[in-house]
């Protein structure tokens, strides 16, 4: 199976995990998956200030700029692969 594909995998695996992860861990899945999918962030930050979680998603993807689209496929699998386990 290549990286596409298990990338692949451990999305549809994250949506079907036994236990809901902490908010830390769903912002790492979240920017993990954006970065490997559509690489550095390519958006303007939330207007509204109050909208505090578009705004902690928003700044947990800018944190991986630069981060390889592979990199970040690799270390998505490896993060479902732990909270599966």
């Amino acid at each position: 199976m290549d990286l596409q594909q298990q990338f692949e995998t451990a999305a549809t695996a994250s949506k079907t995990l036994t236990q809901k992860p902490d908010n830390e861990t769903l912002l790492q899945l979240y920017s993990l998956y954006k970065q490997g999918t559509e690489g550095d962030i390519n958006s303007e930050p939330p207007a509204n200030p109050f909208d505090f979680v578009a705004k902690a998603k928003y700044e947990a993807w800018e944190k991986l700029k630069g981060k390889a689209k592979e990199t970040a496929q690799q270390e998505y699998i490896a993060l479902v692969n732990k909270l599966k386990g």
